[in-house]
């Protein structure tokens, strides 16, 4: 039987129908500014909004570099196609925003198949798909169709946690992270931002600095270097030079 309450208008209301609030931890999703100034007043198609800011999560959430959504991907969501009033609906909204310019939308044939990419529209995936349009980034293989994780507390990638604590990506930054992202395991990358916030060092390098010394040193805690099952320095490739000769 519903439960009835009142509220400060005398209105009834049906507590089965009412959002009963966020539980404590929720997870938060980042969204510009921007999108609540520029974009919010221009859409007036419901679909639309609904759909980019399922989009603009579902983004947020992806691992790697560079994040996009696959319109298949998308139209797998059974509660995106609900929201967006179908399947119809759904592709029309996604080319809405497209057209608007909040998304970009990209085109590719993989595997003798063509798929349409989403980005968000900002400087790293512009860059990224300069990029990929040149040929000079490899796509890799797609990320198996999923839904999105409806779980509060699902883990957090290491971009939404520089976004979250520190600010915005940039492509630099973005090609820093992904390195660190392969170097070193996931519970350690958390770690390391708790540790920089906790003494108000937000920057990159500060947690760089704090990867490579738990990656040479230990973290005192009986794990050893990272994803490396021999010596610590196997992290350190390419251009990354040796903490011990700094």
């Amino acid at each position: 039987m519903p439960v009835w309450i009142l509220n400060l208008n005398q209105d009834t209301i049906d507590m089965d129908t009412v959002f009963r609030g966020f539980p404590p931890g929720s997870r938060f999703t980042s969204i510009p500014d921007a999108f609540f100034t520029a974009l919010l007043p221009r859409i007036e198609d419901m679909a639309e909004l609904r759909v980019t800011l399922y989009v603009l999560r579902g983004i947020y959430l992806k691992k790697g570099y560079p994040r996009f959504l696959v319109q298949e991907e998308l139209e797998s969501y059974r509660d995106l196609v609900t929201m967006a009033g179908g399947a119809d609906k759904l592709r029309e909204a996604l080319g809405q925003a497209a057209h608007r310019g909040t998304l970009l939308r990209l085109a590719v044939r993989k595997a003798g198949r063509e798929h349409v990419l989403y980005f968000m529209n900002d400087d790293t995936s512009r860059l990224a798909v300069e990029k990929i349009v040149k040929g000079q980034l490899p796509l890799g293989e797609f990320a198996p169709v999923a839904p999105l994780p409806a779980d509060e507390q699902a883990p957090r990638n290491i971009y939404s946690l520089y976004e979250s604590n520190i600010g915005l990506l940039t492509p630099m930054i973005a090609e820093e992270l992904k390195d660190a992202e392969k170097l070193y395991p996931a519970s350690w990358i958390e770690d390391a931002f708790k540790a920089a916030v906790a003494q108000n060092k937000r920057r990159w390098s500060y947690i760089s600095r704090i990867l490579e010394r738990w990656a040479i040193e230990g973290r005192g805690d009986g794990t050893s270097g990272g994803h490396a099952e021999k010596e610590p320095y196997d992290f350190f490739k390419g251009e990354r030079r040796n903490i011990a000769e700094r």
